[in-house]
């Protein structure tokens, strides 16, 4: 065992102090923190009964990887774990997409250069910090078999809101989330409670209906799964009736959230400044983009999970569609 794990309580308190610095200094905006017992909460079973039960509805759609059963119990991940590490990162940018036809729509997570890289080079020091201290230490950022938004709401930084998506007071829903796995026994965070009371506004907002009740998303009649994950040669009509221009992503329904709304605020990680051409691209380019223009165009950017084929098919839905009004399915 680690001299770290074998410290004195004051000694222990300096380290943790230590710990909440290096947080700080790697420029982390919310974390916060979850004791893993060895044994699943009652939070954790309530989890797990969700998302089997999500499963059972085919919820998932094709994303077959959902039900890997290390998603269900923390421990099938690293069964040393005694703490989460979790954090969040504000990706907001206030820049404003134009109106009419001609433009495209991208998510905001893609406009700027890839999470995974600017969230696992953060990650990855500070569980180097922890490694060169004898303590077992693994990293996710989106990239594992680790429930993220349960865990960030267990830790604190924010509630799972209606939409699915992780809110936070400080930065609404605008963040990237990241967890390091560990062995080290630390003093739990105490879990967000939600805060989005009767509100409904990201129900009524999309026309797909995907959010089939609060916090249930079926990916099969959402937008971003479609222009990210489909890899069919056509989309389904009802979503291609709905794109409304939005070719990679969709971010109708943290637009329309109060939250978003009223706390939003501008990142200060130059990283996730918008590439030229992000923000409203032209949808007749990205209807004839080439393998050598999406290799340009998208560098180091999480857009590339989006192939230069589903591109042009998603453009050219999008011009089939012209300023057709939303359609239910």
């Amino acid at each position: 065992m680690s001299d770290f794990l074998n410290q004195s309580p004051p000694a222990r308190d300096v380290l943790l102090k230590d710990l909440d610095q290096r947080i700080e200094a790697l420029g982390f905006h919310r974390f916060g923190i979850v004791a893993v017992p060895p044994e699943p909460t009652a939070p954790e079973q309530a989890m797990e009964s969700r998302l089997q039960d999500w499963l059972h509805q085919g919820y998932q759609a094709d994303m077959g990887w959902m039900a890997n059963p290390k998603r269900q119990n923390i421990r099938r991940v690293m069964p040393e774990v005694r703490s989460l590490i979790c954090v969040a990162l504000n990706y907001y940018t206030p820049h404003q997409r134009p109106g009419g036809n001609d433009h495209g729509k991208i998510a905001r997570y893609g406009w700027g250069r890839d999470y995974h890289r600017v969230m696992h080079k953060k990650l990855k020091q500070l569980c180097l910090w922890l490694q060169g201290e004898g303590i077992l230490a693994r990293y996710y950022a989106d990239t594992g078999p680790v429930q993220d938004k349960f865990w960030a709401q267990e830790a604190g930084i924010g509630w799972v809101a209606k939409n699915g998506n992780v809110i936070t007071r400080d930065y609404g829903s605008w963040v990237f989330l990241g967890e390091i796995l560990t062995n080290l026994e630390l003093p739990a965070s105490k879990p967000h409670t939600s805060h989005c009371g009767t509100c409904t506004r990201c129900l009524d907002a999309c026309p797909t209906q995907a959010i089939r009740a609060p916090g249930v998303v079926d990916a099969d009649r959402c937008i971003a799964y479609h222009t990210i994950e489909n890899r069919s040669e056509q989309l389904p009509e009802t979503v291609a009736a709905n794109l409304n221009n939005w070719v990679a992503g969709c971010d109708i329904c943290q637009d329309v959230c109060p939250w978003n709304q009223r706390f939003a605020q501008p990142t200060d990680v130059a990283e996730f400044e918008p590439y030229a051409g992000n923000v409203a691209p032209q949808l007749e380019e990205l209807a004839q983009l080439t393998e050598a223009e999406w290799n340009q165009r998208f560098p180091a950017s999480a857009l590339r999970r989006i192939k230069p084929n589903m591109w042009r098919r998603n453009a050219m839905a999008a011009m089939a569609n012209p300023g057709k009004k939303p359609t239910a399915p």
